[in-house]
């Protein structure tokens, strides 16, 4: 059992692909030399909104992606919960919690919830919207 895998609805028939998807997202978005690969599990015209910023399209979510590791050394992400919207759902919100090493010496865990909109392409499982809410003031944690 991978420690990305997270917890379902016991009465969900969530596709099997889309939970593989998410403990390979979490896992890729921990990863900080996977920015390629972390763009590429969004559509070419995804929308990726977090606390600060909203972009669209996989070369601008490139660039956030790049830009979350400025100040980061580490980071750990445990999607605790995910909630299927239905049956035979591909929209999700997400519960969870991230761990940040900084490299400034300082740590700090934030809850963090997720909108998730997932698409299969080409056989391919992809997301195609995906919005990030926490609290960017637990980010900053003083020394």
């Amino acid at each position: 059992m991978s420690s990305y895998t997270s917890e379902y609805p016991s009465d969900s028939d969530f596709d099997s692909e889309y939970k593989t998807f998410f403990e390979k997202f979490y896992e890729t978005s921990d990863s900080p030399s996977a920015h390629e690969q972390y763009s590429e599990q969004f559509t070419q015209d995804a929308t990726l909104i977090m606390p600060t910023k909203k972009v669209q399209g996989r070369e601008e979510i490139l660039s956030l992606r790049k830009g979350m590791w400025e100040k980061i050394v580490r980071r750990k992400h445990t999607a605790l919960k995910v909630f299927p919207f239905g049956p035979n759902a591909n929209e999700v919100m997400l519960y969870g919690t991230v761990q940040y090493s900084l490299k400034d010496g300082r740590e700090a865990t934030v809850d963090w919830a997720a909108r998730a909109h997932l698409v299969k392409k080409d056989g391919t499982v992809m997301m195609d919207f995906y919005q990030v809410y926490l609290d960017t003031a637990a980010q900053n944690p003083s020394k």
